[in-house]
């Protein structure tokens, strides 16, 4: 992807060089289902997460995208499977997840200003009813610049738009240092300029050795920057680079016919 240098380097450079090698496990997921009482969500999910990767999760709405990224987290029960991020489960480590959830599951309402929702992402790090330490403070200065949104840091985050809302949430996830980053649906409702700077971000946290993984309905050109997918539809249908996964055979069991998809 064309680095478009939207926005001048910064010190998230530095710090996304500085991962440990504990952080660089894969993240293995085995015989994963979720069950909404009588409804199957997801069957025999298995699959192996490389760090290093950005990976797009496609598929027919309804096809369990969403489903498998909640599941990944804890955030909803699975009737059967594991998720290990090394060598210990995944929802034991999950101060080493930053999770961005669909812009329709937040409280826009809430009366925070983009400082504010920044500084969630520094919570961890520092512990509840304790004072922020100027580290913090500076980390959450450069990830609201490296987004584009230090202008805004004192407007409330229900006035913005839905792009500089998301680029909002992508500094707090920044502001946690996290290994594994989770986006559901990231490109809802955001304007081009938004998708760009998205997309630069996600290719440094996969270059840095993280793990980037993205829930994207579109199967347009965008599907171009990952380096693998992973095609659901209740059950894995397909997961490894683009040209392997995006077939016509593959396309047909997930959607059920003829589908229009960037292939070029």
């Amino acid at each position: 992807m064309q680095d478009l240098h939207l926005y001048p380097s910064n010190p998230w450079s530095d710090r996304l060089e500085t991962a440990v090698a504990q952080d660089l496990a894969p993240i293995h997921i085995q015989g994963l289902s979720v069950s909404y009482r009588e409804v199957e969500a997801l069957r025999n999910v298995n699959l192996k997460l490389q760090p290093g990767k950005l990976i797009g999760i496609v598929g027919p709405n309804g096809a369990g995208k969403s489903t498998l990224m909640k599941a990944l987290l804890g955030l909803i029960p699975s009737a059967t499977g594991t998720v290990r991020h090394g060598s210990q489960p995944l929802t034991e480590q999950l101060e080493r997840v930053a999770y961005v959830p669909q812009r329709s599951a937040i409280d826009w309402t809430f009366p925070a200003t983009v400082w504010d929702v920044v500084m969630m992402g520094r919570i961890r790090k520092t512990g509840w009813f304790r004072r922020y330490s100027a580290v913090s403070r500076r980390i959450a200065s450069d990830a609201l610049e490296r987004v584009g949104m230090s202008p805004f840091a004192k407007r409330r985050i229900g006035d913005l738009s839905g792009g500089q809302q998301q680029r909002v949430f992508l500094a707090r996830s920044l502001a946690q240092e996290a290994s594994v980053f989770c986006f559901d649906e990231p490109f809802t409702g955001v304007d081009r300029k938004t998708e760009t700077i998205l997309f630069q971000i996600f290719r440094e946290l996969a270059n840095a050795g993280h793990i980037v993984l993205v829930v994207n309905h579109d199967l347009g050109e965008s599907i171009t920057h990952f380096d693998e997918l992973i095609l659901l539809n209740r059950e894995l249908i397909a997961a490894g680079d683009r040209p392997s996964v995006m077939t016509a055979e593959n396309m047909y069991r997930a959607y059920g016919g003829k589908v229009q998809f960037f292939s070029h």
